[in-house]
């Protein structure tokens, strides 16, 4: 089959939610190269105008439901298949990425190669990992090991028959749908493949520690979401990684606190917890594939990260317990301008 008449068959899916200049960047990079749909979760800033702008259909989801990016990428996805029924793959992007020259067609070379393979992914790199601490570890967290992989991320290729068949994502999750999707997909048989090229830049624009606690704070409460559907399979929701925030988020630091104003006579083992996190901190920088310069800093922040992702796993089970919907969990704009954090 010609790359043009592939092309043809592909539809193209970005969903934003008041991303600025960013969604102008990511839908330039992606018109032309397929029916593309443009899928708004209630901006309140020009995002609807920038993309009718670039002749881009467009839906605003109404907030009669609760906004995700799963219930975005489903509305996207039954848009393209009843206007182009003659779709086969969809290519998803979120509105704070650019799509890299040449990702679609080593995408649908991948796809149309491997008829095993549902999901293909590839390299998402920060365009900015220099201008805060936070960008940086964006970009190192993201570069995962090629080849046959239990999940993807927001951004990635998937066969639409293969989507279909598990009937897309679960809409209710604020995070985390991606490795669920994945899940069912391997559970029919279906395999998700990172390949060794560059797929889309990402703009964080992450610049503060609050909005580094909210974003792994989304990801501990993703965990617990995601454990909580399948209570019965252990491989889902990473249960090691819920205990592991459980005990250095939780345990360890009430343990020091108690002994700090009840029990100071235990100081050799609150000396002995300070040296546990030294040496978590030594061995996450020796386990992890990353640069030299950057190994320290990334250990560090991922014990740090124990507490926000702790947080959001709470938080997860407290509204679960309650009967309540958590709200959308959010990270960007909540600065109005960069203000560096320095690597």
């Amino acid at each position: 089959m010609s790359r043009d008449v592939l092309l043809d068959q592909v539809g193209i899916v970005v969903i934003g939610r008041n991303e600025g200049d960013r969604l102008q960047h990511c839908l330039r990079s992606v018109v032309g190269r397929g029916v593309c749909v443009y899928v708004d979760s209630g901006s309140h800033d020009d995002s609807l105008l920038i993309a009718k702008g670039l002749k881009i259909d467009v839906i605003a989801l109404e907030a009669r439901l609760p906004f995700t990016a799963a219930r975005a990428r489903n509305a996207g996805v039954n848009y393209l298949v009843t206007h182009y029924p003659h779709l086969a793959w969809i290519q998803f992007v979120d509105g704070d990425c650019e799509m890299v020259d040449g990702w679609l067609d080593t995408a649908l070379m991948a796809l149309q190669t491997h008829p095993q393979w549902a999901v293909v992914c590839g390299r998402r790199r920060e365009e900015f990992p220099h201008q805060s601490v936070f960008n940086r570890l964006c970009d190192l967290e993201w570069n995962t090991p090629i080849g046959e992989a239990t999940a993807c991320g927001g951004d990635s290729m998937m066969r639409l028959t293969a989507f279909q068949e598990v009937g897309g994502f679960y809409a209710p999750l604020i995070a985390g749908e991606e490795p669920e999707l994945c899940y069912r997909l391997r559970q029919q048989g279906w395999q998700v493949q990172r390949l060794a090229v560059d797929m889309t830049r990402h703009d964080a624009q992450m610049f503060s520690w609050g909005q580094w606690w909210r974003r792994t704070m989304r990801s501990g409460h993703a965990f617990a979401e995601t454990a909580s559907l399948y209570p019965d399979d252990l491989t889902l929701g990473d249960r090691r990684q819920l205990r592991s925030n459980l005990l250095w988020g939780g345990i360890l630091p009430l343990f020091i606190m108690a002994s700090v104003y009840r029990a100071p006579w235990l100081s050799g083992l609150i000396s002995l917890t300070y040296l546990a996190y030294l040496v978590k901190i030594y061995r996450n920088q020796r386990q992890r594939n990353v640069p030299r310069e950057d190994a320290w800093i990334y250990a560090v922040f991922c014990v740090l990260g124990r507490f926000p992702s702790l947080h959001g796993q709470l938080l997860s089970v407290c509204h679960r317990w309650l009967g309540k919907k958590t709200p959308l969990i959010e990270y960007s704009g909540l600065v109005k301008r960069k203000k560096s954090v320095p690597l």
